[in-house]
C-alpha cells in the first residue's frame, strides 16, 4: 500500500515536543517499510527520521504548534490556528494527497481536525487514536466517526478505549518498539527510574516522594514541559534525589535506563499506552506502576513489575522493595512477545486492509 502517515502537530519529530507519538511514528513507519509498504510522513518542519525510516519521503509544513487538548477544560471549544502546522498539515495531505497515488492517510495525532473531515475526505483516513477521553469535543467527533465507520478507528489499550461511545467492540493495536535498539542489563544500580514529559498529569511528585521515602536517587528522563512544576517537585524532598537526566534519544536512553532497579510510573491520568513501561521492560526494569489506564493492562503483577493503586505513594514504596524478587530476563522476554516493531506493524497492516475491505 500507499500510505501518507500524519504526524503530531506539537512539534518536530526528534524534538521531545510530541512525546509518545513521536516514538510510536518512527517505529510504526519502519515497520510498515519493512513488511513493503511505500510510505511517506507529513510533520513538522525541522523533523528529522531516524536511519530505520530512510526508505520513507518526507513531507513538511511549518506553522504553529496546535495546543494539546489534554491541557485545555473538557468544555474548551476547539481551537484553530490560522498559521498553525494542523489545518496546514489537512490541507497538504488532502490536497496533494491523491495525486501522490496515495491509497489512505493514517492519523497518528490527537486533534478534532482529521475526525471531523474523515467521512468527506478525498482519501479514507484511519485514526490511531493516542489519547483517552480529555475533552467533551474530541469526545463527540471521535463518537461520530465510530458511528459512521468503526473501522477507521483503533485505540492502543482496551482501557482507553473504553472511554470512549463505541458501538462495537473496539480494534485494539497495543505499540511496538524497535528492541534491538535496547540492550538488557542484568545488574542494575541503587537507582530508580522515571521519564516521560515534566508536567502535572504525569504525577513525577508521587515518584519522587517515594524515592525520598527509600533514600535512592531517582533519575528523570524527558522534556520539561512545566518548568515551575518541575522545581516545586524538586523542592519537596531532599537534595539530590532527582536526577535530571533530560530528553534523550533511545540509544542514550535505554544505556541509562537499564541501570535502573526499578521504573516507576505514576500518571494522575489515564495514559493511553505507557511507552516509557515497555522501554523499561526491553532493558529488563522491572515496573512500579499506578493501576491505572495503559499501564495496569501492560505491568503483569510478579512477572514483569508490580501494580499499586492510584495515588499511592506508601504502596510504591512497598512495591520497590518487592521488585528484586522479579526476573530482568522475563521483563525482557514479555516485550520480545508483545510490543516489538513488527507485532504491531503486522497488526496496523491487518487493521488498516480490513477497513478498506481488501
Amino acid at each position: 500500500m500507499r500510505i501518507l502517515v500524519v504526524s503530531t502537530p506539537l512539534g518536530a519529530l526528534g524534538s521531545g515536543c510530541g512525546g509518545g507519538v513521536e516514538l510510536t511514528a518512527t517505529t510504526l513507519v519502519a515497520g510498515l517499510l519493512e513488511r513493503g509498504h511505500a510510505v511517506t510522513v507529513l510533520a513538522a518542519g525541522g523533523s528529522v527520521l531516524p536511519p530505520a525510516c530512510a526508505a520513507a519521503t518526507l513531507w513538511t509544513c511549518t506553522g504553529r504548534s496546535q495546543p494539546s487538548a489534554q491541557h485545555q477544560e473538557r468544555s474548551a471549544p476547539i481551537t484553530m490556528l490560522a498559521d498553525g502546522l494542523l489545518p496546514r498539515f489537512w490541507r497538504r495531505a488532502l490536497l496533494e494527497g491523491p495525486a501522490a497515488g496515495f491509497e489512505l492517510v493514517l492519523n497518528l495525532a490527537y486533534d478534532w481536525l482529521p475526525f471531523w473531515l474523515t467521512p468527506t475526505a478525498p482519501l479514507p483516513i484511519f485514526h490511531l487514536v493516542s489519547m483517552g477521553s480529555v475533552g467533551e469535543a474530541m469526545d463527540g467527533v471521535i463518537a461520530d466517526v465510530a458511528r459512521w465507520d468503526q473501522r477507521r478507528l483503533a485505540f492502543h489499550s482496551a482501557v482507553q478505549a473504553a472511554d470512549f461511545a463505541l458501538p462495537q467492540a473496539p480494534v485494539v493495536l497495543g505499540n511496538g518498539f524497535d528492541l534491538a535498539a535496547y540492550g538488557f542489563c542484568a545488574e542494575p544500580e541503587p537507582l530508580l527510574g522515571w521519564a516521560g514529559r515534566v508536567a502535572p498529569e504525569k504525577g513525577l511528585e508521587d515518584a519522587a516522594a517515594a524515592a525520598a521515602q527509600l533514600g535512592l536517587p531517582l533519575a528523570v528522563w524527558g522534556l520539561v514541559e512545566d518548568r515551575a512544576y518541575a522545581a516545586a517537585v524538586e523542592a519537596s524532598v531532599p537534595a539530590g534525589t532527582l536526577q535530571w537526566r533530560g530528553f534523550l534519544p533511545t540509544d542514550q536512553l535505554q544505556e541509562q535506563l537499564g541501570r535502573c532497579r526499578a521504573l516507576l510510573n505514576t500518571p494522575k491520568w489515564n495514559e493511553a499506552y505507557g511507552n516509557v513501561v515497555v522501554e523499561a521492560l526491553a532493558c529488563g526494569v522491572p515496573v512500579v506502576a499506578y493501576r491505572r489506564g495503559g499501564p495496569g493492562e501492560l505491568v503483569q503483577p510478579q512477572l514483569n513489575g508490580l501494580l499499586v493503586e492510584p495515588d499511592d505513594v506508601g504502596g510504591l514504596v512497598a512495591a520497590v522493595a518487592q521488585v528484586g524478587a522479579i526476573d530482568r530476563r522475563a521483563c525482557r522476554q514479555w516485550a520480545q512477545a508483545n510490543a516489538s516493531r513488527e507485532v504491531l506493524a503486522e497488526r496496523v497492516e491487518a487493521w488498516l486492509l480490513a477497513g478498506l475491505d481488501l
